[in-house]
């Protein structure tokens, strides 16, 4: 996930891109805790983009609070 598509998309658009993306994130550790994982990268891909997810929301939040 590139950063400048992220920054094309809406509040809420934002939102439900990082539910979804927790609840990948949780499966993807309910695999590896029971073995049946086998794209170990898709984990560290996961965190990230999450991050990416938030630091975005909280950007806008700070634009938000300054106007």
């Amino acid at each position: 996930m590139k950063i400048a598509d992220l920054r094309s998309k809406s509040k809420d658009q934002l939102q439900d891109q990082l539910t979804q993306l927790k609840k990948e994130q949780f499966n993807l550790r309910f695999q590896q805790a029971t073995g049946q994982l086998e794209k170990t990268a898709r984990v560290k891909e996961v965190r990230r983009d999450i991050a990416r997810v938030k630091t975005l929301l909280r950007e806008q939040a700070q634009t938000e609070a300054e106007a």
